[in-house]
């Protein structure tokens, strides 16, 4: 029989998946800087190797 009155949980859940998308598309950002700082440096270091 299901219980009458207002749902288990569905605030703490809905708040957990809130941080853990924003933890997320932290590392994700800070994935895509770190790869694009890289690809700046690759092309600095090779124009300075034709110079």
């Amino acid at each position: 029989m299901a219980k009458s009155g207002s749902e288990k949980n569905t605030k703490n859940k809905a708040k957990h998946t809130k941080l853990m998308n924003r933890k997320k598309n932290k590392l994700r950002e800070e994935k895509e800087n770190r790869k694009a700082r890289l690809k700046e440096l690759t092309a600095k270091m090779n124009a300075q190797k034709e110079n």
